[in-house]
């Protein structure tokens, strides 16, 4: 198997481009919004400047906290373990060439998510190295050509230190949350006399605005994800041979059978992690094949409301996103 970087078409650059002015834009906008808005609040109380930085310090210990155990967690709730030597070789071969392909230093571990649903994700921390986990059901519902495009995007993900941007644009909603909700304690029981009152009411009312514009700052999370998804399928149509025609697949053929598992575990915690939201799914209907079944999603009308609020670009969009890489 040669794999190497594509030629990139013009309509491709574009998007990429596009993609690359996005995350910038996005995360230029949380943090100058974010720091208006914090500074006239601070300064509007004329409270010192070094209470938002202990603050700050507090949801980065949290964070960091997450990001170092985290890998411990997702192996406990999906049933991760390391690929054995051996095993699968086809596996241990392929991550090797499109590691190499990508850039990558070292390939990362291959880890099995012992889980029906078909899926995988990329994770990792300092304390692990980085992590390619395919899921039971990945193995046992994709051919190996589509299964490679889903490698090369979760090897994108790592490319790209998705996990470290995700945390570290995710920082800023959970520091304005955490002074909302000092604020609005304060408020609550805070003052006596009624000029007191009066003073801490507006402290309690400032405190549920911020912590209201810390679900609001959460949507460009959310977006920054979607963006995320969307570069990491770039990744893959680039390192793939005919990748952007066989990740289209994939992700058809992931939502098909997602929508014929019966399961009784949850598997929203994480499901940022997926290249696939587990809870979206497809039912094939005078389809006769995966390529009829990709062309009928593309012609899904994505809601807009539902959008806002996920991880993952619509199918719908995603898939045509991909349309721009086919050769």
């Amino acid at each position: 198997m040669e794999t190497s970087i594509r030629p990139i078409r013009t309509e491709a650059r574009i998007a990429l481009w596009k993609l690359r002015l996005g995350m910038i834009g996005t995360l230029a906008a949380v943090i100058s919004i974010t720091t208006l808005i914090l500074a006239g609040v601070f300064t509007a109380l004329g409270l010192p400047f070094y209470g938002i930085y202990g603050l700050l310090i507090f949801v980065l210990f949290i964070h960091l906290l997450q990001w170092l155990i985290g890998p411990y967690i997702i192996d406990m709730v999906y049933h991760v373990r390391p690929l054995r030597p051996g095993e699968n070789p086809w596996l241990e071969e392929t991550i090797k060439k499109l590691s190499t392909a990508s850039g990558l230093s070292k390939p990362p571990k291959i880890m099995i998510a012992e889980i029906k649903i078909p899926n995988a994700f990329a994770y990792g921390s300092p304390l692990t190295g980085n992590r390619v986990a395919v899921t039971r059901g990945l193995l046992e519902s994709l051919p190996e050509d589509e299964i490679e495009a889903v490698l090369g995007h979760e090897l994108g993900h790592l490319k790209h230190r998705d996990i470290l941007v995700m945390m570290m644009i995710s920082i800023i909603p959970a520091l304005v949350y955490y002074v909302g909700y000092s604020l609005y304690l304060s408020g609550w029981f805070g003052g006596r006399g009624r000029e007191e009152r009066g003073g801490v009411i507006y402290l309690f009312l400032l405190g549920i605005a911020l912590m209201i514009l810390s679900y609001i700052l959460n949507l460009f999370v959310f977006y920054m994800s979607r963006l995320r998804e969307y570069y990491a399928d770039s990744h893959a149509a680039l390192t793939v041979p005919n990748g952007a025609r066989k990740l289209q697949r994939a992700l058809a053929r992931i939502m098909y059978y997602s929508g014929f598992i019966r399961r009784k575990e949850n598997y929203s915690h994480f499901k940022a992690f997926f290249i696939s939201d587990p809870d979206i799914s497809v039912r094939a209907r005078h389809v006769r094949n995966i390529d009829e079944l990709v062309e009928a999603i593309k012609r899904e009308k994505p809601s807009i409301l539902a959008e806002l609020f996920s991880t993952h670009p619509h199918p719908a969009k995603r898939l045509r996103y991909l349309d721009r890489f086919v050769t």
